[in-house]
């Protein structure tokens, strides 16, 4: 694609051209609910029609579905010109990304199609996304020494392995700026998202910028901090709109600025002032509400379907994964194909043995074996006897902290490909 093709795709595109936002409607897929990373401010709730942060949606999308939506909304929006894929999860850890990307160009070739990353895969991907027509990538980067960015990412799934601490943050910030670098040399223009955290990373971000900018990176959005419920985040404090201001001031010294991000959801569809992704919802029939599933849910059948897969997760408030194995108090059992977690029962535990000797062993085992239907267990965290005990039965154990929803389909994903190899 020549320079000139390229300038015609950024005047229309609102989030690279702020003139454009006006004028010009985006459309974001949510066909990509698996993440391969765990932010300590990102808490994916999937079905919530009342907030407008990244990472919600009020649904997930398969690639066909996908394609239907955006004949229809083309028909509805005639100033429809951008397509991108931005979650709920990261659209680079979903083969469901390029299956939609591949079918929207194929019947809407005039529409600009754009990506937004964690960046973890993208040095993979580049090529296979130029292929595609993407010309457009966000790259949500929030720090270029791993000393901050391991207080940013409570884990990262590289490799079939979960990865922690300095390791983790080190992986990650490789392959962000190794795919910064590829897709720049494929003469994609890049965004870099950077989250303004205050005490973590707001006095690194200059400087930061300025190298985004010696790399190619094309504009910079510096985004606030939004404290989330049920993330490690969640009592820190959100940045002042003059600290941000006042960043934004400083940087745009050395790099392109956005200055009119609205920070849009994972369905968001219309202008960026003007969201209309509620009139193309249609709610599931089982009218299952706002939000995750709620701890005092119904009992759902416990007949599962051919492609799901149990899962147990030791979660007290059915939020987030919050106790170890020994001490859950009770375990939430889910049925997942990976893309959906749909809640089946509870399965209490006994709490009041002794925690040595042979009345926890006792213990263990029981508990075990009341979770003998599932074929993988999340907890935050797991001792060596009941991790042999799964391990014996075949159980996959997934060590986890956060939503528990995304676990259950991260952890179903991991049991389906165990299963391929």
């Amino acid at each position: 694609m020549n320079k000139t093709a390229l300038d015609a795709m950024l005047d229309s595109h609102p989030c690279y051209n702020e003139g454009a936002h006006r004028r010009y409607a985006r459309m974001h897929l949510p066909v990509a609910p698996k993440c391969n990373i765990q932010c300590n401010y990102c808490n994916r709730r999937y079905d919530c029609c009342n907030e407008s942060r990244p990472g919600v949606t009020s649904e997930v999308l398969s690639p066909g579905q996908a394609l239907e939506k955006v004949r229809e909304v083309a028909e509805k929006i005639p100033q429809l010109s951008v397509v991108a894929v931005a979650g709920p999860g990261d659209p680079l850890a979903n083969e469901e990304t390029f299956e939609s990307l591949k079918l929207v160009t194929g019947e809407f070739p005039d529409l600009t199609l754009c990506i937004s990353t964690n960046g973890l895969m993208l040095p993979r991907y580049a090529e296979r996304l130029h292929g595609l027509g993407v010309r457009f990538v966000t790259v949500t980067i929030n720090a270029i020494d791993p000393e901050i960015s391991e207080k940013i990412y409570s884990s990262v799934t590289w490799e079939r392995s979960r990865l922690t601490g300095r390791e983790a943050a080190e992986r990650l910030l490789e392959n962000q700026l190794e795919g910064i670098r590829r897709c720049v040399e494929l003469g994609m223009l890049i965004k870099a998202n950077v989250v303004l955290m205050p005490g973590i990373n707001d006095a690194h971000i200059p400087g930061m910028v300025k190298e985004l900018k010696r790399m190619g990176v094309y504009i910079v959005n510096i985004l606030p901090l939004i404290p989330v419920e049920g993330t490690r985040f969640s009592d820190r404090r959100a940045p002042t709109s003059e600290e941000r201001r006042n960043l934004m001031d400083l940087c745009s010294l050395d790099a392109r600025m956005m200055r009119h991000c609205r920070q849009c959801r994972a369905d968001a569809i219309g202008l960026l002032d003007d969201d209309r992704s509620g009139e193309f919802y249609t709610p599931p029939e089982c009218g299952s509400g706002c939000g995750p599933i709620r701890p005092d849910a119904p009992r759902a059948d416990s007949a599962i379907l051919d492609d799901e897969i149990r899962i147990a997760v030791a979660s007290k408030d059915g939020t987030t994964v919050d106790y170890g194995f020994g001490n859950a108090p009770s375990f939430r059992i889910y049925a997942s194909d990976g893309r959906t977690a749909r809640y089946l029962r509870t399965e209490k535990a006994d709490t009041w043995g002794e925690v040595y000797g042979d009345a926890h062993a006792r213990h263990i085992l029981s508990t075990v074996e009341s979770l003998d239907d599932c074929r993988a267990v999340v907890v935050r965290e797991i001792g060596d006897r009941p991790y042999a005990e799964l391990a014996a039965r075949g159980v996959s154990v997934t060590v986890f902290e956060g939503d528990a929803e995304t676990a259950v389909r991260e952890a179903a994903l991991s049991v389906m490909d165990d299963c391929m190899k």
